[in-house]
This record gives structure tokens, C-alpha cells and sequence, in this order.
């Protein structure tokens, strides 16, 4: 654990103590959606295009889980997410009718991913955090990804766990429990941090504890989780709420 750190039991007595917090992280973490409308107009507006940023980024994002699915079942070999997202860009590009965009600008537009800004609360959360718990990515991001999203934006973790680190994509158990695993914890001394019930819900199935983060504009304006629709160990308003809830006091 990090200097200092303490164990928290939650829920009751029988649990082992709580010993690590992996995090989900787009829409969790990061505004996928108001930073991919703002890295597609700063690339494509010079070049003509006009179209609604905010709806590009929706149909991008839409294409995440169908692109996920064939790998979850087989259909295709595991591929890096960067590999999924520009295969899904390419789709999003004909939907739109932007079809002269030159090579360059493509690769740099599917690295708008590794440039997304993370809500306020995120970086001085995850510090205070980090004082008392290990703490690591559980995205379906690919490593790079999540390396220049930490840089960018002052995350400060103990490790990048998550997808390409199990070779296969959440809600699939072994994402979770790789993750456990690698911080040599029980599932259940590991805490699943997320905006998305569905996740949480997974987690849960994988044997982990589970902490909810309300993040109620992810999506649009009210088009985000404002509370978890399953049962959850923790639910917060955000990440301080989070280690205030936790304890993880401020030095």
C-alpha cells in the first residue's frame, strides 16, 4: 500500500479489508463526450466540415460496445482499443459523409482519446485517495491510452490495469479479478469505482466491492447516472465525497 495506508471494511465485519480502488475511467473520470466534440472541431472545422461536434461524439462513442462485443465473444482476435476506435471513426466518417479526410488528420483524430479532460474533482481525488488505498485504471483502454490520460491530466497511479492487461474487455470477470489479482488482493480487499451501473454490477458478479460516482451531465445535460439502479457497497457525488466517505482525509 501507499505510506500510511489503512485498511476500511465495509458493509461488515465478515469482509476482508479494504485494500486497493481500480477505477473505471471514461465518463467516470474523464468527459469523453465534451472533449471529443472539442478535439473534432478543432481538427475538422479548419477542413470544412460543419456538422454537430456533441452528435459526432455520441456516434463515435455509440460504436464502443458493439466494437467490444466481438471480441467479448470471439468473433475477433483481442485488439487495443485504439484499434477498435479507429475501425469505429471510420464508420462514423461515412455516417457523416466526410469522406476526403487525409491520413494525418484521421490518426491524429483517433488520438483524441488519449486527450480527454478529467472532471475537477478527479485529480485531488484520486491523490487523497491514493495516501491510504493502491489505485489503478480498470478501463477497457489500452495502456497508452491510459498512460498520456494520466499525464495529461495529473493522475497519479500505482499501476495501469484494465483490458489490455487481461486481453479481454469488461463486464467480463477476468477484467476485474486480473486486476485484483495484480495487486495481490483477494476480490473482495478491491474496490470497483464507477459512473455506470452496469459495471458495478459486474464487478460485483466478479466478487469485487463496488463504489458509485454520480456523473449526472456524462452523457448530454441529465443524460448521466444521477445515483446507481443496482445495490452498491458506496454511492458518492463524486470522488471527494468518495475519500470523504472513505476517510481518506485531506494532510
Amino acid at each position: 500500500m501507499a505510506q500510511g495506508a489503512r485498511a476500511v471494511s465495509l458493509k461488515n465485519r465478515h469482509m476482508m479489508p479494504l485494500r486497493a480502488l481500480i477505477f473505471d475511467v471514461f465518463g467516470t473520470l474523464v468527459d469523453w463526450r465534451g472533449s471529443i466534440a472539442r478535439e473534432a472541431r478543432a481538427l475538422l472545422a479548419p477542413r470544412g466540415v460543419s456538422i454537430d461536434w456533441h452528435v459526432f461524439a455520441d456516434a463515435w462513442r455509440a460504436q464502443y460496445q458493439p466494437a467490444m462485443e466481438e471480441v467479448r465473444t470471439g468473433k475477433i482476435p483481442f485488439s487495443k482499443l485504439d484499434v477498435l476506435h479507429r475501425r469505429n471513426l471510420e464508420v462514423v466518417l461515412r455516417e457523416f459523409a466526410i469522406d476526403d479526410l487525409d491520413e494525418v488528420t484521421k490518426v491524429q483524430l483517433n488520438l483524441a482519446w488519449h486527450r480527454l479532460d478529467a472532471w475537477p474533482d478527479v485529480a485531488p481525488g484520486l491523490r487523497r485517495l491514493r495516501e491510504h488505498y493502491r489505485i489503478a485504471p480498470c478501463s477497457n483502454g489500452n495502456v497508452s491510452l491510459m498512460v498520456d490520460l494520466a499525464r495529461r491530466n495529473g493522475f497519479p497511479w500505482d499501476a495501469i490495469l484494465g483490458a489490455e492487461f487481461a486481453r479481454d474487455y469488461k463486464p467480463k470477470a477476468v477484467v476485474y479479478q486480473s486486476a485484483a489479482t495484480a495487486f495481490d488482493c483477494a476480490p473482495d480487499e478491491v474496490l470497483m469505482v464507477a459512473a455506470h451501473s452496469s459495471d458495478l454490477a459486474a464487478a460485483a458478479g466478479a466478487g469485487l466491492r463496488t463504489a458509485h460516482v454520480a456523473r449526472p451531465d456524462e452523457s448530454g445535460p441529465g443524460r448521466g447516472e444521477h445515483a446507481p439502479s443496482v445495490a452498491v457497497d458506496l454511492a458518492a457525488r463524486d470522488l471527494l465525497d468518495l475519500a470523504d466517505r472513505l476517510g481518506a482525509s485531506v494532510d
